[in-house]
């Protein structure tokens, strides 16, 4: 079990990488603090999260945008509040 959760962490982390850098270390900070204890809902927000497009992403985390749906909404204004290192 600790193998697989290893291994879905890693491909996370790739599919992480935007080439936007911004949007790289938001996602990353998140999967760093929250993944381990996160509940299965929560990791399937964020794979969903993953499956959006940058300038829509972008568009929210800067506060421009809400999603309309509420789940990836709660992920989003938390990864917000999420202070850099």
């Amino acid at each position: 079990m600790i193998h697989d959760d290893a291994t879905e962490l890693r491909r996370l982390r790739w599919r992480s990488r935007r080439g936007m850098r911004e949007l790289d270390r938001l996602f990353e900070r998140w999967l760093d603090r929250c993944w381990a204890t996160s509940t299965d809902a929560e990791r399937d927000v964020f794979r969903r999260l993953l499956d959006c497009e940058d300038d829509r992403l972008w568009k929210w985390f800067l506060g421009h945008e809400r999603p309309d749906d509420a789940e990836l909404d709660t992920l989003v204004q938390s990864i917000r509040q999420l202070q850099p290192d």
